[in-house]
């Protein structure tokens, strides 16, 4: 139950629901309760009737049954002088016919207010529930907006929309159909044994035997429960990661002809989870008769104690009570036989609080813990100066060091280019100035002030960056330029203006909808060099202070590159912007150049300089202008 105390403050919250709930619960039992008693004087009555038949006239007395006198007092008979006046066989029959079915009447009426309360309990302890599944919803996808990447790098998608959805969900039965169930179990056993030691202590004993063994078993199969539920759990994550990355690549997986080696991957483990289900499926199996057992047990002794006494001539024990006592022992079958129900609903819940709770537990490499206190609301906006001080970067899972003491400066306006291999650390470098990472030595600093010092909200609503590995959303293209904009009367016209400089806009004109076409998920409906030029009108339609393109003109031919580059000389002007590229022509033009290797600066300086020195950059020149050159042949 430990994980599951997380969920104290949500229950506090909707602490009023969860009162008036119980109070319907109360209520609902209580006639409930008094049900059985109707029964035992209907039948007691009955009885006596049937055994004073043989009696003279002036002998014939039968009981006044208590619940009459509280429910017909109204009608102004006298119930009292009515039975004992039974001056023959037939008046005595009548009588008893409509005593019978008076308290019939009142069983209906007492089983309609037991359905009304419980119709009223359902009403706010299950809503309640949902409530609560909307606001842990909301709490853990709000936490993963928090956290950094490399939180996601170690964490599947699969695994992570498990946790939002399975898990919540479990948790949401455990505060639903549990929770009522529980508190309705131990308001009716209370109720019930009161009633019923109030009848006949004895008997109610030897009808509660078996009870202590129900609560032996609870404790052996809980754990069971618990470690099994958690293993169901895993490999649904694990069947839920298969699955998105299976529709996320299917594109691969179709060049490669692999849909074969999916399909049996993904019947591998929906194998494993099948046996995991059923191993938790034959507890729950073996759980539950064994609770009816024990209450079928109890029912026998009731019925074998309760004859015995009768036949014994007990005057404490009548036909009327044994049949009380039964209905007594049938009430407590469903509650009881929900303990298994609810014991697995709480374990499964315990299971998957405790892998909600890691996640909620974890927190951001990356925070604003450093920002100062007294910082304004609105800080001052950013010019878009970048200085690196002897900076170093290590991957902390992996313990790569993608960045070796790099220093360099670049003022606001300016325009930095970094260039080198693949894996020499460039895109580490444009991660460190949005701080998706936190530096593992030196520093970093915007317009002279410490980057950790800057809310990162501020830092990054003033940069626009354009990744590697471009992602669109499942939305229109419109949507997708504009994803930064609040909506405006001149949104239309800005994102126009941004496909125009970003080269896209004849594309997309050229689409039967325009700029309302629909894009697939991460954009898979259009081409790589659509994606990168959709994603670039994305970056500076808010002219930011910060430009980083990292590699974005990688999918686009040269002569699309020198268009996009000339329509973005206008955006670039006063604007500090990072070009990484491993193509020359990119950067050319480029106030400072940075060449990387390992991740350390081997050269740097404008391109004429680094022409001159005929070392690593002029190489990488001379490389690109004969595969050029051969290309053009090849044409």
């Amino acid at each position: 139950m430990r994980p599951l105390l997380k969920l104290n403050p949500y229950l506090a919250k909707y602490r009023w629901h969860l009162m008036l709930g119980t109070v319907f619960i109360v209520l609902s039992n209580l006639f409930a309760v008094y049900a059985p008693q109707v029964v035992r004087e209907a039948i007691d009555l009955i009885a006596q009737g049937i055994g004073q038949m043989g009696l003279p006239a002036n002998e014939r007395v039968l009981p006044v049954p208590h619940t009459l006198q509280l429910w017909v007092g109204w009608t102004g008979i006298d119930l009292a002088h009515k039975l004992k006046a039974l001056h023959d066989a037939d008046a005595m029959k009548a009588t008893v016919v409509w005593c019978a079915g008076l308290l019939g009447v009142v069983y209906l009426v007492f089983a309609l207010l037991k359905g009304l309360f419980l119709f009223l309990m359902r009403q706010t302890i299950i809503v309640v529930s949902r409530l609560i599944e909307f606001d842990l919803k909301n709490r853990i996808y709000t936490h993963y907006q928090q956290l950094d990447r490399g939180f996601y790098k170690r964490n599947s998608t699969g695994d992570l929309m498990n946790r939002i959805s399975e898990d919540v969900g479990k948790v949401r039965m455990y505060l639903g159909p549990a929770v009522m169930y529980t508190i309705n179990l131990m308001v009716l056993f209370v109720m019930c044994i009161g009633f019923m030691l109030n009848v006949n202590v004895e008997l109610t004993l030897w009808t509660l035997a078996p009870l202590p063994i129900m609560s032996l078993i609870i404790y052996r199969v809980s754990d069971v429960m618990n470690r099994r539920s958690m293993a169901v759990q895993k490999q649904q994550s694990r069947l839920s990661t298969l699955a998105q990355e299976s529709f996320s690549g299917i594109r691969v997986l179709k060049s490669y002809a692999k849909e074969p080696m999916a399909v049996e991957r993904f019947a591998e483990a929906a194998a494993d989870y099948r046996k995991r289900s059923m191993d938790q499926a034959k507890v729950d199996a073996l759980f539950m008769p064994s609770i009816m057992l024990l209450i079928g047990l109890s029912t026998v002794v009731t019925i074998f104690v309760g004859g015995k006494k009768l036949l014994d001539g007990d005057p404490s024990v009548t036909v009327g009570n044994i049949a009380e006592f039964v209905i007594y022992v049938n009430m407590l079958t469903w509650p009881f036989a929900s303990v298994g129900w609810v014991t697995s609903l709480v374990q499964q819940a315990s299971a998957s609080m405790e892998r909600i709770n890691e996640f909620l537990d974890a927190r951001p490499a990356v925070t604003d813990a450093d920002v100062p206190p007294s910082s304004p609301e609105d800080p001052a906006p950013i010019r878009g100066g970048i200085t690196f001080r002897n900076v170093s970067y290590v991957y902390p899972d992996t313990g790569i060091r993608a960045l070796d003491r790099i220093s360099f400066q670049i003022p606001a306006g300016g325009t930095l280019a970094v260039v080198g291999h693949t894996g020499c650390g460039k895109s580490t470098l444009a991660e460190l100035i949005g701080r998706v990472h936190d530096v593992t030595e030196g520093e970093v600093l915007i317009d002279d002030v410490p980057i950790r010092k800057i809310p990162l909200e501020h830092l990054r609503s003033h940069l626009g960056f354009v990744p590697q590995e471009v992602l669109l959303f499942s939305d229109t293209i419109r949507n997708n330029i504009a994803f930064r904009l609040d909506p405006g009367e001149d949104l239309d016209e800005r994102v126009r203006e941004a496909a125009q400089k970003a080269q896209i806009h004849a594309d997309i004109e050229g689409f039967p909808k325009g700029y309302d076409t629909l894009v697939g998920e991460r954009g898979i409906t259009l081409s790589g060099g659509q994606k990168q030029r959709v994603s670039i009108a994305r970056a500076i339609i808010a002219l930011p202070s910060i430009l980083v393109f990292d590699d974005a003109l990688s999918a686009v031919d040269t002569v699309t590159e020198e268009a996009i580059l000339r329509a973005l000389r206008s955006v670039m002007t006063g604007r500090t912007t990072v070009l990484i590229s491993h193509r020359i022509s990119t950067v050319r033009d480029a106030d400072l150049i940075l060449v990387l290797a390992n991740g350390r600066v081997v050269e740097e300086g404008t391109h004429d300089r680094l022409i001159g020195q005929e070392g690593e950059y002029a190489r990488m020149h001379q490389e690109q202008l004969l595969e050029e050159a051969r290309k053009g042949i090849d044409l």
